[in-house]
């Protein structure tokens, strides 16, 4: 879920910010009040985009402390479960990097 999130707003972010590169190319082509407009509108395009990319970051950091908690639980109290796992996985690489 939280990475289905954090490609949601990137396609978010993405498409605000060329709205925001092509209300700043017509703003150059037009002059007076129009361009003031668009201008307007272009910051505020950014100004979203890069709240949509703090809000991002900040979800991505909650995620990895609540995993990181969760995790660090698990192997307080399943210690020797835990070592077991490790070396599992750590002689699975070794085997897989041993036939390359």
């Amino acid at each position: 879920m939280l990475e289905q999130n954090i490609s949601t707003v990137n396609n978010d972010v993405k498409t605000l910010v060329k709205d925001a590169q092509a209300l700043f190319t017509a703003a150059t082509a037009l002059t007076g009040e129009k361009a003031d407009e668009l201008r307007g509108r272009g910051m505020k395009a950014l100004d979203t985009a890069l709240a949509k990319a703090h809000e991002a970051q900040a979800s991505a950091i909650a995620g990895a402390k609540q995993a990181a908690a969760s995790t660090d639980a698990y192997v307080k109290e399943n210690p020797w479960r835990s070592i077991a796992v490790a070396a599992g996985v750590g002689l699975l690489v070794g085997v897989i990097l041993g036939r390359k």
